[in-house]
């Protein structure tokens, strides 16, 4: 499921933000990124990530600024002696220009930064307070997908309304009543008597009457009401209901593709492929149920 969240905090000189995005995927995967010296955040929200989202890769970014934190410039006194004194030495054996100040200081090494000197205890606060901020952000983004899931729970259950729209027409198709079938078949039977005096009227008659049996879709029309009821019940009850609706789907495909092979009739047939249709697109939107 998608969504966006955004949470801010401060502590101590810390001030922090929180950026939380879901996309749609079929298992749970978080992608944290977190600045240098703030790693113990990791186990935290991993964890409790996990225990409030199923389904759905997230990606987590915290962003961290300090203030009045001012890193400091220092000169390597050691390294720099020992250059002046290389430089001194050259100078003796070749006839050189002196290095200026400017060169010295563009010299790796010569100039040091130095970050401010962090406290323990502030640290370990505003590492608290930015678990806080994600709790917040988690919080939101649960809201989002929540109200994201309302809607899709609107679609899927129109897509049901369609498949049962659909199965209903199949049951009614005319082709599928007793009485076509069995012209059908007697026209079959009479056309092949005339061909040849070969054929057993009796036997072809017991043959027909098997193929009318195999060709019946009464038990795969029960299947699909029940899973209709089945999928509209989970729809109503709600929560995390993707993966259960993900292999009702795969049910409902399989029953309509049985529907289709078994189908004798025109009609019938481009009903069955019609009621394929609206069960991929309720696949493709469980997709993004958790």
């Amino acid at each position: 499921m998608t969504g966006f969240a955004r949470s801010h905090g401060a502590s101590g000189p810390y001030t922090f933000e929180w950026e939380l995005k879901s996309v749609n995927a079929k298992g749970f995967d978080l992608r944290l990124r977190l600045p240098p010296g703030w790693d113990e955040l990791e186990s935290v929200v991993k964890k409790r990530a996990s225990e409030v989202l199923s389904r759905g890769t997230v990606y987590a970014n915290l962003n961290v600024k300090r203030a009045n934190a001012v890193s400091a410039v220092r000169i390597n006194e050691d390294v720099l002696a020992s250059i002046v004194k290389v430089a001194g030495t050259l100078a003796q054996k070749i006839d050189a220009v002196a290095p200026s100040i400017d060169g010295l200081l563009g010299i790796k090494g010569v100039i040091e930064v130095v970050e401010p000197e962090s406290d323990e205890a502030e640290d370990k606060a505003a590492r608290e307070a930015a678990a806080l901020a994600f709790e917040q952000a988690l919080a939101h983004l649960v809201e989002m997908r929540r109200r994201e899931g309302t809607a899709l729970g609107q679609v899927l259950s129109q897509r049901m309304d369609e498949i049962e729209r659909l199965a209903k027409k199949a049951e009614a198709a005319p082709g599928r009543k007793p009485e076509a079938i069995r012209a059908r078949l007697t026209e079959q039977v009479a056309v092949l008597l005339e061909t040849s005096d070969r054929f057993d009227a009796d036997r072809l008659s017991q043959e027909a009457i098997l193929i009318a049996t195999k060709a019946d879709i009464r038990e795969e029309l029960d299947r699909i009401a029940s899973h209709i009821a089945q999928a509209r019940e989970m729809i109503g009850k709600g929560g995390s209901i993707g993966r259960r609706l993900d292999f009702l789907a795969q049910e409902f495909n399989r029953e309509v593709n049985t529907c289709c092979s078994k189908s004798n009739d025109i009609e019938l047939t481009n009903t069955g492929l019609e009621m394929k249709n609206v069960v991929e697109q309720f696949r493709e939107q469980v997709q993004n149920l958790e």
